[in-house]
């Protein structure tokens, strides 16, 4: 085998494996950071070995193997040998030389979900959480997440560092919580999945309107969970919400890039597989217990994924649908959609009425779909001045530079247009 088609072997399996493998070696070695570096050993060893030897059958095994014995030497040069060793089995010889077939097969299940909670664990920042998941869990490197989120690559480099040092200062244990705190971790943990798929969908500045690439992880976390929790609705909930509104990647993107709006696209480009799917994973949530937050927004996304054409969308049940979701989480922004829907059931002048309330707003004050929502039903009234103002007002707040193109292009409609 040539040295490159070796490294593309290696680098695709790293892909596939490396969240499992450092969940088993967080379980071995209690700690997450230590777990990674174990991890990326064990890559180097392959990155030199398998051009010369070839890829092993079973290679995920082979690199927990490698790992295995990485940390066995590594604990007998600190002399934890004898703390660590229920740990690590029954016997040193059994340890040293695991059965490769197997060696992933232990408590595979659960060691990632120990690594999801760990990794989303509240004492980290959202903006931490989000880099540390998308490493261990997404096994993206540190400069595929910075090129993601359009930051500096050392900014997310140190915002990984100091998420493991926190992890191990604080003690997190490597562990599912039970009880109460499953509920207040799983909503952590849901918070960052939907984080990342939203800045693929809809990104929040640079030259593309959406990163299909954050989309396709965040989907690929929130199965893996469904499978590993499939009790909790909530995770059935976002998953759904997430196929639903990936269905539509295609579509809400023109030929040059630019933005098209949901009520504009062309629905024969929808992905009638993950439609499918979301609204599978809907009915699952609605089976497995009482419709949340992402459930009830899931229920939102399948009103748009049955109608055939723009008309045919139930929008007076969206509008009900939002005022449920306020009832669940109270939210200036909960509030500005429903508007929107309440616009599309009821007319624009009933909704803008609503986002007239929002307006003194302070968390939305530099919010810039406000403005943009505001200066839609503006124009529809056929206020075009007060509109035109606020697709400019709009344009100035967001730093995505596709939606910026949008929204001056609808202002400047605002100026040629007459009213009616």
């Amino acid at each position: 085998m040539t040295v490159s088609k070796a490294q593309a072997a290696v680098h695709a399996v790293w892909r596939i494996e490396s969240a499992r493998l450092i969940a088993g070696l967080a379980r071995m070695v209690r700690d997450v950071g230590q777990a990674e570096e174990l991890a990326q050993d064990a890559l180097v060893a392959a990155l030199e070995k398998w051009p010369v030897s070839g890829v092993p059958e079973n290679p995920g095994a082979w690199l927990m193997a490698t790992a295995k014995r990485r940390a066995i030497d590594e604990m007998r040069r600190h002399k934890l040998l004898a703390r660590k060793h229920e740990e690590l089995g029954h016997g040193l010889e059994e340890a040293e030389v695991p059965d490769l077939d197997a060696a992933l097969d232990d408590d595979v299940g659960d060691d990632l979900l120990r690594l999801i909670f760990t990794s989303c664990h509240p004492v980290l920042s959202p903006e931490a959480r989000v880099a540390l998941t998308l490493r261990l869990l997404g096994g993206l490197t540190t400069d595929e997440i910075a090129r993601a989120f359009l930051v500096p690559e050392p900014t997310v480099a140190q915002r990984i560092v100091r998420a493991k040092r926190t992890l191990a200062e604080k003690g997190v244990p490597f562990e599912v919580p039970r009880g109460e705190e499953l509920a207040a971790r799983l909503a952590s943990v849901l918070e960052v999945v939907y984080l990342i798929f939203n800045e693929g969908y809809a990104a929040t500045a640079g030259d593309g309107w959406m990163r299909p690439e954050l989309c396709q992880d965040a989907l690929r976390l929130g199965r893996i969970l469904a499978e590993l929790a499939p009790g909790e609705p909530e995770v059935h909930g976002l998953v759904a919400l997430m196929e639903i509104q990936a269905s539509r990647a295609r579509a809400r993107v023109g030929p040059s890039g630019e933005p098209v709006l949901l009520l504009e696209q062309n629905r024969a480009l929808w992905d009638q597989l993950l439609i499918r799917r979301g609204l599978a994973a809907l009915e699952r949530a609605g089976k497995a217990g009482a419709a949340g937050p992402y459930t009830v927004q899931a229920a939102i996304a399948a009103c748009h994924a049955r109608a055939r054409t723009p008309e045919e969308t139930d929008w007076p049940r969206i509008a009900a649908l939002y005022a449920l979701l306020v009832q669940l989480t109270p939210s200036p922004v909960v509030e500005l959609n429903r508007a929107v829907a309440l616009s599309m059931a009821f007319g624009p002048a009933v909704g803008l009425e609503l986002v007239d309330q929002l307006v003194a707003e302070p968390s939305l004050k530099h919010y810039h779909l406000l403005p943009a929502v505001r200066g839609d039903l503006l124009q529809k009234l056929g206020r075009l001045k007060e509109a035109r103002a606020e697709f400019e007002r709009a344009a100035s707040l967001t730093r995505n530079v596709k939606e910026q193109a949008l929204l001056r292009s609808r202002a400047a409609a605002c100026s040629d247009a007459r009213p009616s």
